[in-house]
């Protein structure tokens, strides 16, 4: 099976795009093409692949980066036997000639709620946006196939479609005690998701010496931020790192960080960063949000803290850095829970599965699915 997977949004090394879908394709024995912003990125593409350079998207600067995807799809997706896309905006761009293909959309989030979380969308456009893109979502889902990050995105729609959690690799032996001495935070840095209240909490634990390392790229208006607190020696700050490579960094951290804001897209989506800190035997403190809270707390891996509030988050810190055996009772917990229930490789048969079934059935000519649909979804 050949498949061309593209995206002009995410890093070419994201996570869940390279690193679970592209390898478990690589790794079934399946040919694929990867349209990304690698020059963008600084990013040097795996020799198992062939790479097709874009510019990426950021901000409002979009429509360069569009035009070049559409110009490599229709160069690279045509011959295709399934086009993975990973961004709603490529839904627009697809040629005709690739609409006649398999194309499915893998719906990484709630993209209408996560406008509230955008700073560069104006607020006045906002609700225009949102009834705009749910009219994408559901003219999308008639033309494509569609692949779900979360349960919770299916009342988006009105078929039922497979969902593909987001989960990660958990090693076969659970890794050695927690620190005292680290808190970690894996993952993109926004307001939204936390940046300033990490930084504060960071200048409250650093003169205990605690450190706080954080792991990710930054919003524009976070990065000043973020490099005045490195200069005065109050957190580390490492940028992008490729998810495998930031593992191995947090790995042994007394704990790590999920102090995602109240927000509308965040109520549906488990951060996958906590099920990664539970993988390498990290306790959690996050907020409560929904998803999160719904594996932390039952499996007995992590603390709660409060939204936006630093000084609790700092409390948690010190609670775990206080209680060795509480620190190595919830990483204990927490790897088991990621073991039995968040290995990837449960997941990467299914997603490969999927895409071959699709690629097996007829279409009808433009693109649309025909009876043949309900049966690879498993509704018939």
């Amino acid at each position: 099976m050949r498949v061309c997977v593209c995206t002009i949004v995410h890093h070419p090394e994201d996570a869940r795009i390279l690193h679970r879908q592209i390898r478990s394709l690589l790794d079934a024995g399946h040919e694929v093409t990867y349209i990304a912003p690698f020059r963008a990125c600084n990013v040097t593409p795996w020799r198992e692949i062939s790479p097709v350079d874009v510019p990426r998207a950021t901000g409002r600067r979009r429509l360069k980066a569009l035009r070049a995807a559409h110009r490599a799809l229709e160069d690279h997706a045509a011959y295709a036997d399934v086009v993975l896309l990973h961004d709603p905006e490529l839904l627009i761009a697809l040629p005709r000639e690739v609409r006649r293909r398999t194309v499915v959309w893998d719906v990484h989030e709630d993209t209408a709620a996560a406008l509230s979380a955008k700073g560069w969308v104006p607020t006045p456009l906002r609700p225009v946006l949102r009834l705009l893109v749910r009219r994408l979502e559901l003219r999308s889902e008639r033309r494509y196939r569609l692949l779900l990050a979360e349960e919770g995105y299916r009342e988006r729609f009105r078929e039922r479609h497979p969902v593909v959690p987001n989960t990660t690799y958990v090693a076969d032996e659970p890794p050695g005690p927690p620190d005292d001495r680290r808190a970690v935070y894996v993952g993109h840095l926004s307001a939204a998701r936390g940046a300033l209240d990490m930084i504060e909490l960071a200048r409250l634990l650093s003169p205990e010496g605690i450190t706080v390392e954080l792991i990710g790229s930054a919003d524009p208006d976070i990065r000043p931020r973020l490099r005045e607190a490195q200069r005065e020696s109050v957190l580390r700050w490492y940028g992008f790192v490729p998810n495998d490579r930031a593992l191995r960094i947090v790995e042994g951290a007394m704990a790590g960080l999920a102090l995602l804001h109240d927000e509308p897209n965040y109520r549906h989506s488990l951060p996958t960063k906590v099920v990664e800190y539970m993988a390498r035997g990290i306790p959690v403190i996050t907020t409560p949000n929904p998803p999160a809270v719904r594996i932390v707390e039952p499996s007995g891996s992590g603390l709660v803290v409060p939204f936006n509030d630093p000084v609790a988050a700092a409390d948690a810190v010190r609670k775990l850095r206080a209680d060795p055996s509480l620190r190595e009772d919830l990483a204990r917990r927490g790897y088991e829970t990621a073991r039995a229930g968040f290995h990837w490789p449960a997941q990467a048969s299914r997603f490969v599965e999927h895409l071959e079934n699709w690629a097996s059935q007829a279409t009808v000519p433009g693109g649309e699915p025909g009876a043949d649909r309900a049966v690879a979804d498993g509704r018939i």
